[in-house]
């Protein structure tokens, strides 16, 4: 082994490095990024669940039961419905992952020394984070059993059965399975994986094979272009989509009650903002190197890890939340889950749906004004 020969491989190759300063740049911020940005963001903790509750007694015996949810870091109380209607409502639209009814005969069974039921209905879409609520609210019931049947033994000399004989109800995933939970999400984040990288490396070929000079020379428009080169790769990424479904529903028994047209159709919506960003993506970075590292850094990452996919968003801190609703594959997570799981329509998730509208076109005017500028 020859060391000139080799000191002078080595220079040549830092010397690229060096002049290629925007890939440079982004090699030694990423991990930086990552670890600040991911280290804050991410927590395995499941704490502060949305929670309604529907108090049919209203007396100070149910609501000494509810300042012990309210107490507990684990809940976090996001008001009071006014019917058991409300509750499922809320369910259905994701607002809230846990729902406490109180029965209206709840203060006069507990003050008879009866056992008084209390139902716990418990979103399964979610079935790490459910399966975890179940274990606190078992342990503050059982706690606020325990003082009952103390407070009773010291009252009157006589220890009683238990006072609250509590119904838990899982709804759209009774079994808990993880995989009904799992696949719905990871169908959005294979989405948006491919389609962001299918697309981000479009126009960099263009531009490193010297073929952007003849689609210079034709009368094409930059959006005309932008919608050409996401109309042949939105082809793709719908035979990609019909793919996953099938698989999720074919190979997993993921179950799916809700509309296959209103799939479709969100589908669609959210396939044309994630090739849109791609695009965007291609045009900013220059070079397929460069557009191949910000691809997978704005799509894979986020869509991952930011999305709700694996991490509860309302476990992470408020600044990352605010931050989360700038990642498209969260509000197709929720679509998804939505139509596999609970059979829920436009009605429940039109915000979501008017989101994914919303990026799609913000990304497609930010792609095309970026390219009208780098061809002037």
């Amino acid at each position: 082994m020859n060391l000139l020969r080799t000191r002078a491989v080595f220079l040549k190759e830092f010397r690229h490095i060096q002049r290629d300063s925007r890939s440079l740049i982004l090699a030694l911020a990423l991990p930086v990024l990552m670890l600040v940005v991911f280290g804050f963001a991410l927590s395995l903790d499941v704490d502060r669940i949305p929670t309604l509750i529907y108090d049919g007694d209203q007396t100070a015996v149910s609501r000494d039961l509810i300042e012990r949810f309210r107490g507990s870091r684990f809940f976090r109380i996001r008001g009071f419905a006014g019917d058991y209607q409300t509750i499922e409502t809320e369910i259905d639209r994701g607002r809230i992952l846990m729902g406490i009814v109180i029965p209206p005969d709840y203060s006069q069974r507990v003050t008879s020394d009866q056992p008084a039921q209390v139902q716990v209905l418990l979103d399964g879409s979610d079935s790490n984070t459910a399966s975890i609520a179940k274990g606190y609210v078992e342990a503050v019931v059982r706690s606020y059993s325990a003082s009952l049947r103390a407070d009773a033994l010291n009252r009157k000399g006589k220890s009683r059965p238990p006072f609250i004989d509590y119904r838990q109800r899982v709804w759209y995933n009774p079994s808990l399975e993880s995989k009904n939970f799992v696949v719905p999400g990871l169908i959005a984040v294979i989405l948006m994986i491919i389609a962001a990288l299918l697309t981000s490396l479009t126009i960099a070929r263009e531009w490193e094979m010297g073929t952007m000079e003849q689609l210079l020379s034709t009368p094409l428009r930059p959006g005309e272009l932008v919608l050409g080169k996401m109309g042949a790769f939105f082809v793709v990424g719908i035979a990609d989509t019909i793919i996953a479904v099938l698989a999720g529903v074919l190979i997993f028994h993921v179950p799916l009650r809700g509309s296959l047209l209103f799939l479709a159709v969100t589908s669609c919506i959210f396939l044309t903002g994630a090739l849109f960003w791609g695009i965007f993506v291609s045009v900013v970075a220059g070079s397929q190197l460069l557009a191949y590292q910000i691809g997978i850094l704005t799509s894979f990452l986020p869509a991952l890890l930011l999305s709700g996919f694996i991490y509860n968003i309302g476990n992470m801190p408020r600044a990352v939340q605010v931050f989360t609703y700038a990642v498209p594959a969260r509000y197709f997570i929720k679509i998804l889950k939505g139509i596999f799981l609970k059979g829920v329509g436009f009605q429940a998730l039109a915000v979501e749906v008017a989101f994914l509208v919303a990026y799609a076109v913000l990304v497609f005017l930010l792609a095309t004004w970026k390219l009208r500028r780098k061809l002037a």
